[in-house]
């Protein structure tokens, strides 16, 4: 008696021990799944694959427990290189993707964190299935003829299609099924090369030296063999004497040389081709333009412009051959950009133009097609031809195409003037381009500086400023500005940017362009010489950059808080000033000397002291703040999420509900005393309000509760709590409530097969070594371990399913899988009281093979720590054959039954069960543990004089 009792004190200090650590707990993780799957299974080595058809719905849920709640967070490893999930990550816990597609196939992981140990991830690999429509293309071989009596000519049907998982075809002719060997004149094989891009195989269909029959109907049939219920497809062909290649014919012009806004149209027809070719239009660069007109071979583009120019083919296809291909170019004729520039005596290097010398006056445009480009000089208004004097040259092997030259020899004061270069289209429809020179005495050479003042330019950051460099000389040529001190771009993006009055405008400019400006003359519009340059310099002045930006500190009543606030750049920095204040009130202000930082201390917090403190660093561009709230609030409560069926029957049609929860950082701020509770239904406005007094001091993970009462099923509930203490009301956490009925939650009659998709609500522990699988006899690969395992389910059949233990590689000896029932409900009988129902619990199972492990059933009952009573046992090989167990079970509370299977010695040791079922009342039958292993060894029994133990041990841990 004394070792009983001593037992049971050493197991209330461990429960006790246990309890002093709180309900904090590191994130678990398991994903279940959900829509139209095809097939879950579980790969070798244990990954789980799930398996669904293109445009199906995947959903994949992420089932997580620990304390804080945990943070989920869905990622993806891409199927291909191009997908990364979008780049994204999903924040929920449901990942829902509807007419999901081939390439959204791959890896997906779960991931939860709460602050707590390592992050807990699972994954599972999602693979997706197709099959694409077949294709027939048809290829042949024309021999030489040799000697004047052999003459060969072989034909190639090859078959392709799309598809995961790889694709099987076969060949008819008409309604013969053809297969290799069956005709000397019909081979078929794979070739040595795949296309690139193509899943699964390509079968070749050879037809040797022709004959008559040959000539006939042929199919392709691909097939994936009804996996995820995609059925077969098939193509055929028509093989015949007229069979051939297409041949087409463009009806147009190349190169098509138009006007912008006329409306071309392109004919392509076919000259040849057996089956009829198919005609498709595409464009060499990018598509085809969005106002195209299609019909048939037909392309027609109204109202062309510049930008809808390029190469035009036309693609005849009929899968017999290569297709066939014809081009055109459309020119879309254009003239812009004109320019001009002045070259003073290019023999003596002048800058200015002198009486006597040499004038050349140059003329560009940029024309298409530049081949048409034609040029006209006038002097005066009148026009000028080419003379010993007056040199007209249209093209300068020195400049770029589309130039035109007119060089004045012997320059002379009658030569003064306007000349007037004008740059035409031979085909017309195209405004000219006409562009005036003044040559006088007044026409000078370029000075270029910069006014006085306007370097450097000083601005602040989001000003606009102009940089200004004066221009005089006439003509004034256009003006080039680059950044003079760094190899960076302009403000605009490019490396240069034009002006035509030397002024750049710079719209809220920012501190990073701060720099050198280089501005330059150009020879356009101006004097072809040696450049003029100038520099200026920009200073762009910003507030200070400051940290924090902002920060929350929590302290309570009569202790000392330190703020710092700490400059990061600022220009200009030689005078900075802080000061800090406390709302509007001025506490302290001052001038920074070598340190780049300011604080404040507040030594003894009253509440006074509370609200938020600003510390403003001051230079000549503005201000950077600091902002500080000093708070006496309490954190936020963490609700307890994984509380077990959160909703029980108090009375008829009124569910009552045990709130949880734990206490953020109870010690950062002054005692808790009370909580304000609230609660509303969903969608309602109202909340009704009381408070939870508070005894003592709330330590750091102790798990709170309080019930609420008078909650009317189903509707969801919002629940508000908020922490008081000293300060006032600190912040609140709310979460959703509502009721959501358990498996029979008046538990009468249970049955599970195992034959639907969510296996009866069964889930796998996540606290064993590995897990049951679900299987059936038809589909069970026995190549690994024959000598194992059932060959039907317990009913008999090869189709139905049932649960097992795989106890392949990588298992070993020990190892547990272990499954869950559904949490089960029980009616009680006496409100004041626990329940004396007894509920009949049996179940069929399976241990045949040489290397089987144990089968254990245990209890669990559920309360505010669980309970897991062993119940049955059975160990070793039992036999090729289903066996039936039969118990009484009297749960005292909520419960779930757990199968657990012990992997054995061996790879021939799979466990099986099937057909479970609870039933209230006694069992008629009544079966005790099957322990004694027929190869030998000791069983476990379960004595019935250890239940009242468990039991006691179960109330002892629920009071605590």
């Amino acid at each position: 008696m004394d070792l009983g009792y001593g037992v049971l004190w050493l197991l209330t200090v461990l429960l006790e021990g246990i309890s002093c650590q709180g309900v904090y707990a590191p994130p678990t993780v398991r994903i279940i799944h959900s829509g139209l799957a095809c097939n879950i299974e579980e790969e070798r080595y244990s990954e789980r694959v799930y398996t669904i058809r293109e445009g199906e719905t995947l959903e994949l849920t992420c089932l997580v427990t620990g304390h804080p709640r945990p943070q989920i967070r869905w990622t993806k490893t891409a199927g291909s290189a191009s997908d990364r999930f979008q780049d994204s990550s999903v924040f929920n816990e449901t990942l829902r993707i509807e007419n999901i597609q081939r390439h959204q196939g791959g890896r997906y992981y779960c991931k939860a964190e709460n602050g707590l140990g390592s992050p807990a991830i699972k994954s599972i690999r999602v693979d997706v299935y197709y099959l694409d429509d077949p294709i027939v293309t048809v290829h042949q071989s024309i021999g030489e003829a040799k000697e004047q009596f052999y003459y060969e000519r072989t034909v190639f049907l090859r078959c392709i299609a799309n598809s995961n998982p790889p694709v099987r075809y076969s060949w008819k002719r008409g309604e013969e099924i053809l297969l290799q060997g069956s005709d000397k004149g019909v081979e078929i094989y794979e070739p040595f090369f795949t296309q690139v891009g193509i899943k699964g195989e390509t079968k070749i269909l050879k037809l040797k030296n022709l004959r008559p029959q040959d000539y006939a109907n042929y199919s392709c049939i691909a097939s994936v063999r009804n996996v995820c219920n995609i059925p077969d497809k098939m193509v055929s062909f028509k093989l015949s004497n007229r069979t051939a290649s297409p041949s087409i014919k463009l009806l147009v012009d190349d190169p098509i040389v138009v006007n912008p806004g006329e409306a071309i149209t392109l004919v392509c027809v076919t000259t040849g081709g057996e089956p009829t070719p198919t005609l498709l239009w595409v464009r060499s660069t990018g598509t085809l333009p969005e106002k195209t007109v299609l019909k048939g071979g037909t392309l027609t583009i109204p109202a062309i412009t510049s930008e809808d120019a390029g190469t035009y083919s036309c693609i005849a296809n009929n899968n017999v051959g290569n297709p066939a291909k014809k081009s055109t170019s459309i020119i879309v004729r254009a003239l812009k950009k004109g320019r001009f520039w002045i070259t003073p005596d290019p023999y003596h290097k002048d800058d200015n133009i002198q009486i006597g010398r040499e004038v050349k006056i140059s003329c560009q445009v940029e024309a298409v097609p530049s081949e048409e480009l034609t040029f006209s000089w006038f002097k005066n208004g009148r026009p000028l031809r080419s003379s010993e004097r007056m040199v007209i040259t249209q093209t300068d092997p020195d400049v770029s195409p589309g130039t035109t030259n007119l060089d004045i020899i012997d320059l002379k004061f009658t030569d003064f003037g306007t000349y007037t270069c004008v740059a035409s289209l031979k085909g017309g429809g195209i405004s000219d381009i006409s562009i005036d020179v003044n040559i006088s005495s007044s026409t000078v050479p370029p000075n270029l500086t910069v006014p006085k003042g306007k370097s450097p330019m000083v601005a602040r950051e989001g000003d606009t400023i102009e940089l200004q460099c004066q221009i005089s000389g006439k003509p004034k040529p256009i003006i080039m500005w680059s950044r003079a001190d760094k190899d960076v771009p302009m403000p605009d993006g490019s490396m240069q940017m034009e002006s035509y009055d030397g002024i750049l405008r710079i719209v809220n400019v920012s501190r990073e362009m701060t720099g050198t400006y280089r501005c330059q003359t150009s020879q356009y519009n101006g004097f072809n010489v040696k450049p003029r340059d100038a520099l200026v310099q920009l200073i762009v002045q910003y507030p200070p950059a400051v940290e924090p930006l902002f920060q929350e500190i929590r302290q309570g009543l009569g202790h000392s808080v330190t703020m710092n606030c700490r400059v990061l750049r600022a220009y200009p920095t030689r005078v900075l000033m802080y000061e800090w204040r406390l709302g509007n009130k001025l506490l302290e202000k001052g001038q920074f000397d070598s340190q780049d930082f300011t604080e404040l201390t507040v030594n003894i917090l009253a509440k006074e002291h509370y609200g938020t403190y600003n510390c403003s660093i001051i230079n000549e561009a503005g201000s950077g703040r600091c902002s500080f709230l000093i708070t006496g609030k309490a954190y936020p409560p963490e609700f307890y999420y994984d509380t077990y069926n959160p909703l029980w029957q108090n009375k008829a049609q009124i569910y009552s509900y045990k709130l949880q929860w734990t206490q953020m950082n109870p010690d950062a701020v002054d005692r808790i005393l009370a909580y304000r509770l609230g609660i509303r239904q969903a969608g309602l406005q109202r909340w009704w309000e009381r408070e939870i007094s508070v005894n003592g001091i709330i330590k750091k993970g102790e798990l709170m509760t309080n019930n609420l009462t008078e909650l009317v099923r189903p509707e969801p509930y919002e629940v508000r709590l908020t922490p008081i203490n000293r300060f006032g009301e600190g912040d609140s956490a709310i979460r959703i409530i509502k009721y959501s009925a358990p498996i029979n939650p008046h538990l009468r009659e249970f049955h599970c097969g195992f034959e639907e998709s969510n296996i009866c609500l069964f889930t796998q522990d996540d606290a064993d070594i590995f897990d049951w699988t679900k299987q059936s006899a038809s589909t069970r690969d026995t190549r690994y371990t024959p000598n194992t395992g059932p060959t039907t389910d317990a009913g008999g059949s090869k189709h139905g399913f049932y649960m097992y233990i795989e106890t392949s590689r990588p298992r070993m000896d020990g190892e547990k899988a272990r499954l869950l029932s559904p949490v089960f409900n029980i009616a009680q009988k006496n409100p004041y009281g626990s329940s004396n129902t007894v509920y009949c619990f049996s179940f069929f199972y399976h241990m045949y093979g040489k290397h089987i492990g144990t089968l254990n059933i245990l209890l669990r009952l559920k309360g505010q720590t669980s309970t897991d009573i062993p119940l049955w046992s059975a160990r070793g090989n039992k036999g090729e054959q289903w066996k039936q167990a039969h118990l009484n079970i009297h749960p005292t509370s909520s419960f779930q039954l757990i199968f657990e299977g012990v992997r054995g010695d061996g790879i021939e040791g799979d466990i099986a069960i099937d057909d479970i079922s609870i039933m209230e009342g006694e069992c008629s039958i009544i079966d005790q543990p099957d322990t004694t292993p027929s190869s030998g060894g000791n069983g476990t029994f379960i004595h019935i004089w250890l239940y009242p133990v468990f039991l006691f041990l179960s109330v002892l841990s629920h009071q605590r």
